[in-house]
């Protein structure tokens, strides 16, 4: 046995010797420089002349180039791929004798140096096909070149003389800023051949001259986003070969240019964002191939006309942001193409006809619409709905749950009752964006988003909903927004939903949840949060010191005030407006109830108050430095005041009022710059208040009701100030008072009292057992700001 042991090792020592030789035996494979790109190399070399410092030293015929500084040869081919030259104390005089640049098919941008004028015996050059804008230089040298060398650059422009005008048939010269007006003597309108023209965002002003007009070929005119004022000149009518024209977003005024309509061939007119006025209507036309029109955020007025019916090609039509009254013209149903319509924020109303439901983008929110024919065919194909802020009302129609290709239902600020049929299932698996706030819903939050793995928000705030919180969101990956806020919902806190990675925005204020929020042994996630409010709920309970210290999002610092989602960003052609996304939440900021329209990038925010948590404010708090607004107030927090709170620099409101918090007020919270707004106010806190600007400038009732601070006098003045040693004398004697009233009314009123409330108490508990377990069956007595907040926000629900 030991000699086969020895066999076997013997064998594997030999081979291992026997590989190891043949490897350094055999020649490393190294292809050395070719010869054609060594002579190129030092052709380039010998137009620098030598210098003692260069790099370049190593280049020589003796070598191999592969070996050069500065020089990478592939190791299989021995081709050069790439020289890196940098610091290498180049200097020549080779662009004195350059004679041919070539530059064409690249992808080349900005303008033309006006240094190329110095290159002397420089007799061809080609910038063809690049990406090229500004004046093309004036030198002798560009004058003499051929048309062909500066084509295809749609910013490029002066090549009147070079080319002729018959052959600049495109300008593009949009974001150049031109500050000027369009005067009509311009060279401009003496291109007879442009056929595009795109001047869109140049900072012009003024008014449209009529000497446009000689551009009869054009095909596409782009002038939006400038400053131009006055009417639309009606002589735009006879450039009969135009097909798109946008002067969206300018500050054109008058009535409705419908001598546009006139041109057989224009597919495509956007007049959105200006100041047209009047009715319109579209007589005479001939724009049979009319696919997209925008008229939207004028002042438009009077009926949707019929005659937008002759547009049979028409795709999308956009009207919202005018004050077009009546109803949807029946006649709309003839646009066989249509497949987005926008006509939100008019003063349209009555019922939503059944053929609109084929559309894929139905955009009707903010006007009167209060009921629904039921759709003309079972497959509906719409995908962004929008009914917000309308006068609908019962129970939500059956064939809603047959929307299967939905990616935003938006249903907010109606009177919709009844329960949320569980059959929307179907609807939601492709949902991106749910909004069903402010209705009056009742019942359950039906527990059927297993399948919604693409949703991003969900808003059901202000209804009648109760019951458990739906736990089938945990399977909701992509969710961004949670808002339950102002329902009944009974539940412990959810801190599952800490593990969904993209949640920004959890509000569960006004509800009946109760319970710790920590549990020992369980993570603690919430790395993406920015703004939480689980106010006015019963959760009780300590926090750990470490906390926050996994809300990694609250840590940074953002500048800007972007919103998180930007609907002016948002190309209104794509369909989506996930604007419904962060909008319409309510806080308690600064003391006020405050509306948030739509939270910005940079708004972080805590709100824990009105409940019943206790035990210290946890340090971590002092991590969350891009945090802005702090409140957690009403709760039962004792101890001092974490001195980390001095970290937290980009705070605005601190609320820590109706608390047990005791010790002294931290000196460095003065130094916080953005910090307005504070409120220490009935608690156990003691000594001076800190001077500096950020306290001087507090309302007194910031620090009333703790009986041992001082140094109120510049904040409150001295009819409320009480110096430190008169004020403990007071407390003193106070004390003493009452512990000797109170000895004397126990011995007086301990017998008969107790005989009494006995009897008295059994009374009324027999007759009243459902009461009182309404009445102090919550964990916590509610402070009363609180429960005024509460019911506030309750009966405001549909204001």
């Amino acid at each position: 046995m030991i000699r086969n042991h020895c066999y076997f090792f013997c064998g594997i020592v030999t081979i291992y010797f026997s590989l190891l030789i043949r490897a350094l035996a055999s020649p490393t494979l190294h292809f050395n420089c070719r010869n054609d790109q060594k002579d190129a190399l030092l052709e380039f070399r010998h137009e620098f002349p030598p210098t003692d410092d260069s790099n370049l030293s190593s280049w020589n015929k003796s070598s191999d180039c592969c070996l050069w500084n500065g020089v990478t040869c592939n190791d299989k081919s021995g081709q050069v791929i790439s020289l890196d030259l940098h610091d290498t104390s180049l200097n020549s005089s080779l662009k004195t004798y350059l004679e041919a640049l070539d530059l064409s098919s690249n992808k080349l941008s900005g303008q033309i140096p006006q240094d190329f004028s110095k290159l002397s015996f420089l007799s061809y050059v080609n910038f063809s096909h690049n990406l090229l804008q500004g004046p093309v230089p004036r030198s002798t040298q560009f004058q003499r070149q051929k048309c062909s060398s500066f084509l295809d650059n749609p910013g490029l422009y002066g090549l009147e003389e070079i080319c002729g005008e018959r052959h600049v048939i495109s300008l593009d010269l949009h974001e150049t800023p031109l500050n000027s007006s369009l005067k009509t003597n311009s060279r401009l309108f003496k291109l007879q051949y442009l056929h595009h023209l795109n001047l869109s965002n140049c900072n012009l002003h003024g008014e449209i001259p009529s000497s446009l007009n000689n551009l009869s070929h054009l095909t596409t005119l782009d002038l939006s986003a400038n400053y131009l004022v006055g009417a639309v000149p009606t002589s735009l009518g006879n450039l009969k070969e135009l097909r798109v024209m946008s002067l969206n977003n300018n500050s054109f005024l008058g009535p409705f240019p419908k001598s546009l309509f006139s041109i057989p061939s224009l597919q495509s007119v956007d007049l959105g964002g200006n100041q047209f006025t009047g009715s319109i209507e579209f007589v005479n036309t001939s724009s049979s191939e009319l696919q997209f029109l925008n008229l939207d955020h004028n002042k438009f007025n009077g009926p949707i006309p019929e005659s937008i019916s002759k547009f049979l090609n028409l795709r999308r039509l956009y009207l919202s942001h005018n004050n077009f009254t009546g109803s949807i013209p029946r006649s709309l149903s003839k646009l066989v193409n249509l497949t987005d319509l926008h006509l939100s924020k008019n003063k349209l109303e009555g019922e939503v006809p059944g053929f609109l439901w084929r559309l894929s983008t139905m955009m009707i929110c903010h006007n009167s619409f209060n009921s629904f024919e039921t759709p003309s065919q079972e497959t509906l194909d719409v995908q962004v709905l929008d009914l917000s802020s309308n006068s609908f009302h019962g129970p939500l129609p059956h064939w809603i749950c047959n929307l299967k290709g939905l990616s935003l239902l938006d249903l907010s600020n109606n009177h919709f009752n009844g329960s949320i049929p569980t059959c929307l299932r179907n609807a939601i698996v492709s949902l991106l964006d749910m909004s069903l706030r402010n209705n009056s819903f009742s019942g359950v939050l039906p527990d059927i988003f297993g399948d919604a793995i693409k949703l991003r928000s969900i808003d059901v705030g202000l209804n009648k909903l109760e019951g458990e919180f739906p736990k089938s969101l945990i399977n909701c990956k992509a969710l961004q927004l949670v808002n339950v806020a102002s329902n009944r919902i009974k539940d412990e806190f959810p801190s599952w939903l800490g593990s969904l990675p993209l949640l920004n925005v959890l509000s569960l204020r006004s509800n009946q949840f109760y319970g710790p929020l920590y549990l020992p042994r369980t993570s603690i996630g919430f790395q993406s949060l920015r703004v939480i409010d689980i106010s006015h709920n019963n959760f009780t309970g300590t926090l750990p010191p470490h906390y926050f210290l996994n809300w990694s999002e609250m840590t940074t610092l953002t500048k800007g005030n972007d919103y998180m989602v930007n609907p002016t960003k948002v190309s209104r052609y794509m369909g989506l407006f996930p604007e419904s996304i962060y909008r319409s939440m309510e806080m308690v900021n600064k003391g006020v109830e405050t509306r948030f329209d739509r939270i910005r990038q940079d708004f972080r925010a805590i709100d824990f108050s009105c409940n019943g948590i206790s035990g210290e404010i946890p340090e971590s708090i002092g991590f969350l430095k891009g945090l802005r607004l702090l409140n957690l107030s009403d709760n039962v927090f004792t101890s001092d005041i974490p001195r980390s709170l001095a970290n937290l620099t980009s705070l605005e409101t601190l609320d820590l009022s109706s608390n047990k918090l005791s010790g002294h007020i931290p000196q460095d919270l003065g130094n916080l710059a953005f910090l307005s707004y504070m409120n220490f106010s009935h608690n156990l806190l003691q000594g001076p208040v800190p001077r500096g600007t950020q306290f001087e400038r507090q309302n007194c009732s910031s620090f009333l009701g703790n009986s041992r601070l001082y140094g109120l006098e510049e904040i409150c003045g001295s009819l409320h100030a009480v110096s430190p040693t008169v004020q403990q004398a007071d407390e003193y004697s106070e004390e003493e008072e009452e512990e000797m009233f109170s000895w004397v009314a126990a011995v007086i009123a301990y017998g008969p009292g107790m005989f009494c409330g006995l009897v008295i108490g059994h009374i009324f508990a027999s007759h009243n057992q459902e009461r009182l377990t309404v009445k102090f069956g919550r964990r916590k007595l509610i402070h009363p700001k609180c429960s005024l907040s509460t019911s506030l926000a309750l009966s405001n629900k549909h204001t």
